[in-house]
C-alpha cells in the first residue's frame, strides 16, 4: 500500500518516522505543511493521485487548546476543515484514512472511563473543532477510523514532560492542578496502535487510546522527577481554580480502551514504564 501520513514533524508523526523502519512492507510517504499543505483541497487530491495513496493517517492537528479560543476559524481549518479534504479524497479512491482526535470531545463530568459511545460534549474551541473533524471524516470516508487520545508526550516537540523537566531543573517551587484526572499517552505507543491497525487492516469506528492507569498532572509531574533525579523542586497541588486558562479542561478524561486492545489483540503499557522509557531517552539526549 501507499500511504500518506501528514504532520510528520510533530511528535506522532515522528514515532510514526521511526515506527517505519521497523514495518517495510508499505511505502509512507511522510509530509507536514513544506510537502503538503492540507488546507488546500485540489493540493490533496493531485497528491493523492499522483502518488495512488491507499491510505492516509492524518497526525497533523491544531493543538494550542488556549490559542484556540481566541483563533477558532484557524483551528477550526486545521481540525475540522482539512481532516474533511483529506477524507473526501480517500473516499473517493475507497481508501482508508485514521484520523487521531481527543478526550476534550467530552466535558469531563463522567466518573468512570469514557466508552466510545458516550455523549459528547466539548467545551473548548480544541474539543469542538476536534468533534467536528471526527464528524467530517466518518461523512466522507466509510472506512475510517477514529482514535481519540489525551495528554500526549515524547521525546520530540514541545510538551508537559519536557517542561516539567526543564521547570523542574530552573525552579525551587511549582505548582501543580491536582483536579484533573486522566491518562497519559506516550507518542510511540500510539504509532504501534497505529501500525497494528495498518498491517491487520482499518476497522472503521471510533476507538479510545491512552496508557494504562489513572492519575492527576500532579503526580504524573512528581512521577517525572523522581524518574528524573530532580529533588530540588518542591511541587505542590493546584485547584484547577487557582491556574485560570482561556480555555476550559476536562477535570476528567480517563479513556477506557477495552474497544481497541479486543479488535487488534493490543496489549498497552502501563503510563510509569513508557513514562520512564521517554524521559531517559531525553535525558540520554
Amino acid at each position: 500500500m501507499n500511504i500518506l501520513v501528514t504532520g510528520c514533524n510533530g511528535q506522532l508523526g515522528n514515532e510514526m518516522q521511526l515506527l517505519e523502519k521497523v514495518h517495510p512492507a508499505h511505502n509512507y510517504y511522510n509530509t507536514d505543511v513544506e510537502e503538503l499543505d492540507i488546507t488546500d483541497q485540489q493540493a490533496i487530491e493531485r497528491f493523492v493521485e499522483e502518488n495512488a495513496i491507499d491510505g492516509i493517517v492524518n497526525c497533523a492537528a491544531y493543538t494550542a487548546v488556549d490559542k484556540a479560543e481566541a483563533n477558532e476559524d484557524f483551528c477550526r481549518l486545521l481540525n475540522a476543515t482539512a481532516p474533511g479534504y483529506l477524507a473526501e479524497a480517500m473516499g473517493r479512491r475507497g481508501g482508508w484514512m485514521i484520523q487521531v482526535s481527543t478526550d476534550y470531545v467530552f466535558d469531563g463530568t463522567n466518573h468512570r472511563p469514557y466508552v466510545e459511545t458516550d455523549p459528547v460534549c466539548p467545551n473548548s474551541a480544541y474539543g469542538r473543532t476536534k468533534l467536528e473533524g471526527e464528524e467530517m471524516v466518518q461523512k466522507c470516508c466509510p472506512q475510517s477510523m477514529i482514535i481519540r487520545t489525551a495528554w500526549l508526550y515524547s521525546t520530540f516537540g514541545n510538551n508537559f514532560v519536557k517542561t516539567m523537566l526543564r521547570l523542574g531543573r530552573e525552579k525551587q517551587e511549582l505548582g501543580v492542578i491536582f483536579d484533573q484526572i486522566g491518562t497519559p499517552t506516550y507518542a510511540r505507543d500510539l504509532a504501534v496502535a497505529i501500525f497494528a491497525a495498518i498491517e491487520q487492516g482499518v476497522k472503521p469506528g471510533v476507538y479510545h487510546f491512552s496508557n494504562e492507569g489513572v492519575i492527576s498532572w500532579y503526580d504524573f509531574t512528581k512521577a517525572i522527577h523522581r524518574i528524573a533525579g530532580i529533588t530540588t523542586c518542591h511541587v505542590r497541588p493546584l485547584h484547577t481554580a487557582e491556574y485560570p486558562t482561556p480555555a476550559s479542561r476536562p477535570h476528567f478524561s480517563v479513556l477506557d480502551k477495552t474497544k481497541i486492545k479486543q479488535t487488534y489483540g493490543l496489549e498497552i503499557p502501563y503510563w510509569e514504564e513508557s513514562l520512564n522509557e521517554c524521559v531517559q531517552l531525553i535525558i540520554e539526549n
